[in-house]
């Protein structure tokens, strides 16, 4: 699983400043993350929101999102290695940057046989979200979409010991988020999805932020690394802000850093 970790997270990095290069996006069906309303969910952000390029149809970014989704794409019968990767798209946990940290890294991991699950979490952070926290909601989400793409293993093809995680800046929080709280479910089981283990085999974290506390090396009280963490990869520009966050998350851990 480490070599997993390894070799998913150095064929990202490669290909990182190709993503603008993309072929087409992959077919994909989205499904609703919940089977009714979303735990935690007060609906008091007003209508969900997205924002297209010029040609009004490439999503670039959505924020007010109160119902989540997964959009699940394929890679071709020939090359599907059966892993499956929940791609989580930064923003601040303001908005999701769908284009470029979602949809266009499925159409690359679809290529190289893997199965990307584009999660559409909550967003922004609720009125009643402690101060300078993440949203909870968001947790929610994560820890869900972990469970339910497990489920659907014999469906999709799909290793269960294979289901990643991978995101960018907020994203990449949430990412450490789930890889380090998969023992303590974030809210009451809905289902029978939730009765599914929803501990990443592995964590892809590009550039998180908001792993640690400001202006020093401690760990933020959600950030939880054990001895039982997921192996870990991570990478970031050489000027990226807030390196410090990959520096001090010290879990089972590959790095790379790029220069600028």
């Amino acid at each position: 699983m480490r070599l997993t970790a390894l070799g998913l997270g150095m064929l990202l990095v490669i290909a990182l400043a190709n993503l603008g290069q993309s072929a087409d996006a992959p077919a994909s069906k989205t499904i609703d993350l919940w089977p009714g309303p979303a735990p935690g969910e007060n609906g008091a952000i007003g209508a969900e929101q997205a924002k297209t390029k010029d040609d009004g149809k490439t999503v670039t970014s959505l924020t007010n999102v109160t119902k989540p989704t997964l959009t699940i794409s394929r890679p071709e019968k020939g090359k599907d290695t059966g892993v499956a990767i929940v791609v989580c798209p930064g923003g601040g946990y303001t908005n999701l940057a769908w284009n470029h940290e979602g949809e266009m890294v499925a159409t690359w991991l679809n290529s190289i046989g893997v199965t990307a699950a584009v999660l559409k979490y909550r967003v922004p952070r609720r009125p009643d979200t402690p101060k300078g926290q993440p949203p909870i909601q968001a947790l929610m989400d994560a820890q869900r979409a972990l469970s339910l793409v497990r489920t659907k293993a014999d469906d999709l093809g799909l290793d269960p010991k294979k289901i990643g995680i991978l995101g960018f800046s907020a994203g990449g929080h949430l990412g450490a988020w789930a890889a380090t709280n998969y023992d303590k479910r974030s809210y009451e089981a809905v289902d029978a999805a939730d009765r599914t283990d929803c501990r990443p085999d592995f964590a892809v974290l590009i550039y998180p932020g908001g792993v640690i506390k400001p202006k020093t090396d401690e760990l933020t009280s959600d950030i939880r690394v054990t001895s039982q963490t997921p192996p870990t990869f991570l990478a970031l520009a050489t000027d990226d802000p807030g390196s410090e966050n990959s520096v001090f998350l010290r879990v089972p851990i590959f790095s790379c850093f790029l220069s600028p």
